[in-house]
């Protein structure tokens, strides 16, 4: 299993990295994983050396996805060391709060140019070697790209054009065995999240309201990321899974004076 990560060093990223490895070993494949981030930093480091510390081969590498460039070197320098690629999962984002109306033309475009262009590049440049491999991608989107969310600034704006993305290229990469899937977090406990959830009573307010009762860990999403990609996933293609604890379809059951089954 050679694998590309994009925002790879930390939260959910990392969390991918390490799940694809351990998958793979226990299918008896060595992993080659490229774990990717915007600078190098220790915590990617750790990765790597979880990785290796494993049985898996795994390189460090490091780019700003708003740059239109970085996405294709990435690439290059991940199918240089492993000889090609079989999967390519574009974590990487950024999110800034606020209201549309109150955005610059910077902010928008900077927020863009990481969470849709910078995927849609490291796709693109990913194709040739996915074709050779018929390998799989998947792109981490966001229960804020399925339902509108005030205040998210350009946020929910890009993840529901990723989403658009990531499908339109599993109807064109179809015919050439080439399967594409989308994972939707909910509210997932990250380091990007960290400050909110230290807060005890937004945690347990937000609790519940998620009908498993609980924050997502990154582990959550990690699992179900490395399941789109595996070959047990071989018939799936151009699906968006929300990993939200049932929240995204309790809508519902939050007015008052319906049914309860409790």
């Amino acid at each position: 299993m050679r694998a590309l990560v994009s925002g790879g060093s930390s939260g959910i990223g990392a969390s991918v990295c390490l799940r694809i490895a351990e998958a793979a070993l226990a299918r008896g494949s060595q992993p080659k994983i490229a774990v990717c981030g915007q600078a190098p930093n220790s915590t990617q480091d750790e990765i790597v050396r979880k990785i290796i510390a494993m049985g898996g081969v795994a390189i460090s590498l490091s780019g700003d996805l708003g740059d239109p460039a970085v996405p294709d070197q990435l690439v290059a320098a991940a199918v240089a060391e492993f000889g090609g690629l079989d999967t390519l999962v574009a974590n990487a984002g950024v999110a800034s709060p606020g209201a549309i109306c109150n955005l610059s033309i910077e902010d928008w475009d900077d927020m863009f140019a990481v969470n849709l262009r910078g995927a849609w590049l490291l796709a693109k440049a990913s194709y040739p070697h996915l074709r050779e491999s018929r390998g799989s991608a998947c792109f981490t989107s966001s229960m804020s790209g399925q339902l509108p969310h005030a205040g998210s600034g350009a946020y929910s704006p890009t993840k529901a054009a990723l989403t658009m993305l990531a499908q339109t290229l599993a109807l064109e990469w179809a015919p050439e065995g080439i399967r594409v899937n989308i994972v939707s977090p909910g509210m997932t406990h990250t380091p990007m999240s960290e400050k909110m959830y230290a807060d005890p009573q937004i945690k347990k307010a937000r609790e519940a309201i998620i009908p498993l009762a609980r924050i997502g860990e990154p582990l959550d999403i990690a699992n179900v990321i490395e399941f789109l990609i595996s070959p047990l996933a071989g018939y799936v293609t151009g699906q968006d899974i929300c990993v939200d604890g049932g929240f995204s379809k309790s809508i519902l059951s939050h007015i008052p004076g319906r049914p309860s089954s409790k």
